[in-house]
């Protein structure tokens, strides 16, 4: 989904909150997409693709984004929950409604925008939806500033500002299967977030805009390079814990999250640079550990059969380590000219780990081109 660099619906609440962290954030590199991101890209997009132009989700088995194929599974788990959730939402089939429509804030704040997943107009209610596939953290609906990001939106851009026309009342709505949260409110409410909104891009793009710590941190890609996140992990190590009140452990303990998230994002930053050939003294990248792969999966199901084994675990054949199991049964050997050991990708280690640094083949096969030519 499309969102301006500047804010869009999944960040407004950290601008608002932290408008400094605008500049922070342009500084970092791209962010590599995730299998999670992707199986979100590929649910929303086929969700869409059935509201506009009708059919069955099973229609689109098979359908691929990135590295992620739509299954059944994904249609039981995901799809069909989405889409009952739709019943809930207008049980009698009378709502209007728009589909992954941009939404900008016009001449207020240029090149501001958004897309919204689903639009919606039923009597005298407009309604702003949001789709939301992940499984770890549950999003709440009340005061959700992502929907009021789309419904400020959706309400100045001409092509959706029908869905608000003598609206009494907005519905933002989160579908999160199998749950689904509706939170009403009022175009009043609207308008005074976006009067919020307006004077945190405008303070956000002042050299001094103020940076703030707080549950919106959690997302920010900036994390590992934030004066206030830093600080705060440099003041906790200086700390000593046994002279600390409990009062303060306790205050340091809510913090945990908040400083996980920033560890993390700080490790996969320090991964993000080196693979390009950048040098972070005193750490390395390392193959992960290998896993074992069939070289030919039609040789080595050829071969478990020849030799007794039910060489299938529906709906994929036996992994190597459950097919060495089985043939140990019958005391043969697992040939090694079937198998191969494959890394899943490098990880970071400290300069001393016994592992071999991984040998960055792109970056030495850059280098001894630019020699020769």
């Amino acid at each position: 989904m499309q969102h301006s660099k500047i804010v869009g619906g999944s960040t407004a609440k950290r601008v608002i909150a932290c408008p400094g962290s605008v500049a922070l954030v342009d500084k970092m590199p791209p962010q590599a997409s995730s299998s999670y991101a992707d199986t979100g890209t590929l649910l929303h997009d086929t969700i869409a693709d059935i509201l506009d132009k009708g059919g069955k989700p099973e229609d689109h088995i098979g359908r691929q984004h990135a590295d992620i194929v739509l299954t059944q599974d994904l249609i039981d788990d995901k799809l069909l929950p989405a889409l009952a959730a739709l019943d809930e939402v207008d049980p009698s089939g009378m709502m209007e409604y728009a589909v992954e429509s941009r939404v900008g804030f016009g001449d207020l704040l240029p090149d501001v925008f958004g897309s919204t997943d689903m639009l919606g107009r039923i009597g005298d209610r407009a309604v702003v939806l949001d789709w939301k596939f992940g499984d770890g953290v549950p999003v709440e609906v009340e005061e959700n500033a992502q929907l009021l990001f789309y419904a400020a939106a959706a309400i100045r851009t001409p092509e959706t500002a029908w869905v608000f026309d003598g609206a009494e009342e907005v519905e933002l709505i989160i579908v999160q299967p199998p749950s689904v949260k509706r939170w009403t409110t009022t175009v009043g409410r609207i308008k005074s977030f976006e009067a919020q909104l307006f004077d945190a891009v405008k303070v956000a793009l002042k050299p001094d805009a103020p940076l703030a710590a707080g549950d919106h941190c959690k997302w920010c890609a900036a994390k590992p390079i934030c004066p206030v996140m830093t600080g705060a992990v440099d003041r906790l190590l200086k700390e000593k814990i046994e002279a600390l009140p409990v009062e303060q452990i306790a205050h340091y303990l809510n913090q945990l999250p908040m400083l996980e998230s920033f560890l993390k994002d700080l490790q996969q930053l320090a991964h993000d640079i080196m693979e390009v050939g950048q040098k972070v003294p005193g750490w390395k990248l390392v193959n992960k550990r290998a896993t074992r792969r069939w070289i030919d999966e039609i040789k080595a199901v050829a071969f478990l059969t020849q030799a007794g084994v039910e060489a299938w675990s529906e709906p994929k054949p036996l992994s190597p380590a459950q097919a060495e199991k089985e043939l140990k049964k019958a005391k043969i050997p697992l040939p090694d000219d079937l198998v191969v050991a494959v890394s899943t990708g490098s990880t970071l280690a400290p300069e001393n780990d016994p592992r071999p640094a991984v040998v960055q083949i792109g970056q030495t096969l850059s280098k001894a081109m630019a020699k020769i030519q």
